[in-house]
């Protein structure tokens, strides 16, 4: 059934999330923070307090230190050179004509001189001063351009000097004479010349990968401590990050466009929870008070941490993000708490120095969170839902760190960051204060107050139990199935469950006019079909009134009144429709429950088992066919009346709630074996 929703609730959301949209914008950082004295004096204490990195920044290594790395770098370094193919062809062909105008001279000679200087030029001749580091064993491989990503590498025992190669060709050619007069050592050149800007690049990356190995201080870090002693190399890190902190304040502050970029991204993602819940979430949409909770828990909680963090950036990893998935999920679906904490990680990233990190560690946080407390039952939940998250952070922090060539060595001794995690993770016992707060403010109902209500101790239940025994036979039966069938298809199972145990607590009443309460008396065979009809439709009227007086949850009154929906008290309609005869129509109004139909999933689920586990007590065979026909006849009949038009349930959970009935009641009414009776002779 599409959901209808008036304009006027469709402006107040949009006006309640431009509200939302402002608070957040306050908190948000727009001017660069002030600066700290920063002045210090070599090999001398700090004199002010401690400096923890608000941004990430490289461990930039001293001079000192830097040159000992340059000169390591520089001594294992394999020089580039490049072929001057130009240079050759332009000899060669100068030597080429020269030899052929030469009259006198074999052809064959001309042809050993050209071939060998061609020898000469592809094994190749460098300079001089190259030829001596190799002759002085100073340099035993060089590399050499093929194009502009690759390069060969090359031993150096065969490459020629200028003279060596005039000596090479003097011996095997054998025409000295032939060779002076040519004057041969104008065109031996060298056609290796060394790349000293490629050498250079090359040098600087490696010095660069080397201080990159040394890692960096990540946000929270501290730089220097409270009294410590200030060395070149705490120098170096104090001027590498207070530059880093200028660079990234200084990015035009005066015209707000950092935080004119910060809240533009907030706006998106507020849009983008407008159209998830219109589209994804109308039921939820619908409810105000539900959009009004969202955006509370989304602003109050961005907005502290931002502040927090603004002030305190090493307090980051001790806030419990995880609190609020925990908290939406112990009301809502998961999917939307896990939408809602993925809103709330984004907008806090924008207040961090290292968002990717940020957002990876919450993202797994909070689908540890919703995974492991999809039905906050038990208070020891949390101690084991702490536990899993404190697990994943390690974990998370641990491969991130290792992905930036951290050692582990060093980030096991981040004692610091392990010590954030486990108090972050301690303060997660506070979602159970958390979710009581927001039940008793909002009128919602968590999973630990049905699981209270469960209780069958319960003033109502056990009114209901010493009243009407068969009913409460019935609800027990029906919570059971109701249940298993919720946990299937992924309904609040607990819900359902609380829901069956009072759907019946009307019949408290008049217990003697329903079939499971009598014993032998009927007192509808004294009543007309109008008169019986109406004290049986009654019992949903008077279970809304005892509910209220037990000031049960809404939701909880919600399945009493939808339990039977629109349908008809079929057996008085068509005793009506036979006492009336086949000329003479019966209005059906007397005969139908006020409603309305079902409304979500648990209703839908709670109206199938409570016809289904009451009609399996008039079987008079109890096998797998009669009871899978039993409960395919019953929940057909209400599909084919449109009492499920209004739950958002599918045909695939129809079929799934339908075989799980007919596995459950196959159990609970299952044949017992005969024992025989022991015929012997007593003595």
């Amino acid at each position: 059934m599409k959901l209808t929703t008036s304009k006027t609730h469709h402006i107040l959301i949009i006006l309640l999330l431009l509200v939302a949209v402002a608070i957040i914008a306050v908190t948000l950082p727009r001017t660069a923070e002030q600066k700290a004295d920063r002045s210090y004096v070599l090999n001398q204490p700090w004199q002010h307090r401690a400096v923890c990195a608000t941004v990430r920044v490289a461990k930039e290594p001293d001079d000192e230190t830097l040159k000992h790395i340059t000169d390591s770098v520089r001594n294992e370094h394999v020089p580039v050179f490049k072929r001057d193919n130009t240079m050759v062809v332009e000899q060669t062909t100068k030597l080429n004509a020269v030899l052929d105008s030469m009259a006198g001279v074999p052809q064959d000679i001309k042809w050993l001189i050209k071939r060998r200087v061609y020898e000469i030029y592809d094994t190749c001749i460098v300079d001089d001063k190259t030829y001596d580091r190799i002759q002085q064993a100073t340099l035993g491989d060089i590399r050499i351009e093929v194009n502009d990503d690759e390069m060969e590498r090359k031993p150096t025992d065969n490459l020629f000097s200028c003279t060596s190669a005039y000596e090479w060709l003097d011996s095997v050619t054998g025409q000295r004479t032939l060779l002076r007069s040519l004057h041969i050592e104008n065109y031996l050149l060298p056609n290796l010349i060394a790349d000293k800007k490629k050498d250079s690049i090359i040098i600087d990356n490696q010095v660069k990968g080397v201080i990159d190995m040394r890692g960096e201080f990540s946000a929270g870090d501290t730089i220097v401590k409270d009294g410590a002693i200030v060395t070149s190399q705490i120098a170096k890190y104090l001027d590498t990050y207070f530059a880093e902190v200028d660079k990234r304040t200084s990015e035009s502050p005066e015209h707000g466009f950092p935080w004119a970029g910060r809240v533009a991204v907030v706006t998106i993602l507020m849009i983008a929870f407008y159209i998830f819940m219109l589209l994804i979430r109308p039921r939820i949409y619908q409810q105000l008070k539900s959009i009004v909770f969202l955006l509370t828990l989304i602003v109050l909680f961005t907005a502290a941490v931002i502040v927090i963090v603004r002030w305190r950036p090493q307090m980051l990893h001790v806030i419990p993000f995880a609190m609020v998935p925990i908290i939406i999920t112990s009301f809502m679906d998961t999917r939307t708490a896990f939408f809602v904490h993925m809103i709330v990680v984004l907008i806090c990233s924008l207040a961090v120095s290292d968002p990717a990190d940020f957002i990876i560690l919450q993202f797994l946080a909070g689908g540890i969170a919703i995974a492991s407390m999809q039905e906050l039952t038990q208070r020891s939940q949390l101690v084991k839902c702490a536990l899993f998250i404190f697990l994943a952070y390690c974990v998370g922090y641990t491969a991130l760190e290792t992905v930036e060539e951290r050692t582990l060595r060093s980030i096991a001794t981040s004692w610091q960051m392990w010590v954030r995690f486990g108090t972050n993770c301690v303060m997660l016992s506070f979602a159970y204060f958390g979710i009581f707060i927001v039940e008793k403010f909002f009128g919602f109902t968590s999973t630990v107050t049905l699981v209270e209500l469960c209780d069958i101790n319960n003033r109502t239940l056990r009114e209901l139990a010493e009243k009407c025994p068969g009913t409460f036979q019935h609800v027990l039966q029906v919570a059971n199935i109701a249940q298993e069938a919720a946990l299937k298809i992924g309904a609040r199972s607990q819900l359902v469950r609380a829901g069956a145990l009072y759907h019946d607590i009307g019949k408290i009443d008049n217990p003697a006019f329903f079939t499971e309460n009598q014993s032998g008396v009927n007192p509808h065979d004294n009543l007309a079909p109008e008169q019986s009809a109406g004290i049986i439709i009654r019992h949903v009227t008077d279970g809304l009134k005892r509910a209220d007086r037990a000031r049960l949850p809404q939701v909880l009154c919600d399945l009493i009144a939808q339990h039977h929906g629109k349908g008809r008290v079929k057996y008085f309609y068509n005793k009506a429709c036979q006492a009336a005869g086949a000329d003479d129509a019966v209005d059906p109004a007397p005969f139908t429950y006020p409603g309305p139909n079902p409304q979500t999933k648990e209703a839908a689920i709670l109206m199938m088992a409570d016809a289904c586990e009451a009609a399996a007590k008039s079987l008079k065979v109890f096998n797998d066919d009669t009871i899978a026909e039993m409960v395919e006849r019953i929940v057909t009949a209400q599909m084919n009346e449109g009492l499920f038009t209004e739950a958002p349930i599918s045909f695939r959970d129809v079929g799934i709630v339908k075989q799980v009935f007919v596995e459950r009641l196959r159990a609970f009414y299952h044949t017992r074996i005969s024992y025989s009776e022991d015929t012997r002779a007593k003595e």
